[in-house]
């Protein structure tokens, strides 16, 4: 039998393989996100997490850009009928990122102003658990 520390490390290991990013995908999502202030790419549970500065605003995951959403931009995703990253499917919880629509990933300049939007609402999101 299992100890209980074994079943969370293995969990853990079978994440990360879900949400690993080829080289390919990591390079394009960074050269599209070019323009946002203080870029930086951070490994996080196999993926990639996105920062502005120390404002973390997306994922990348399984080779799929995610980013931050709040009342003000999470229309947009919804009115395409994106996703909500969900970092165990099959489980109910989701967070406050959708996947971004093929079209605005590979359109640069309109990517660059949804990134933009997800990072305003993570600075939000910073502000109200200051509070």
């Amino acid at each position: 039998m299992k100890s209980k520390r074994e079943r969370p490390r293995r969990a853990i290991r079978s994440l990360r393989l879900n949400l690993r990013v080829s080289d390919g995908f990591r390079a394009f999502v960074l050269e599209q996100l070019a323009d946002v202030e203080s870029l930086q790419a951070r490994p996080m549970f196999g993926g990639i997490g996105l920062y502005s500065g120390d404002v973390f605003f997306g994922i990348v995951a399984a080779d799929v850009l995610y980013l931050k959403v709040d009342d003000s931009n999470r229309e947009r995703y919804e009115s395409e009928g994106m996703p909500a990253f969900q970092p165990y499917p099959g489980k109910p919880m989701s967070m406050s990122y959708y996947q971004v629509p093929a079209r605005i990933l590979e359109d640069g300049d309109e990517l660059g102003a949804w990134a933009r939007a997800s990072v305003r609402a993570a600075t939000r999101a910073i502000g109200r658990k200051a509070r």
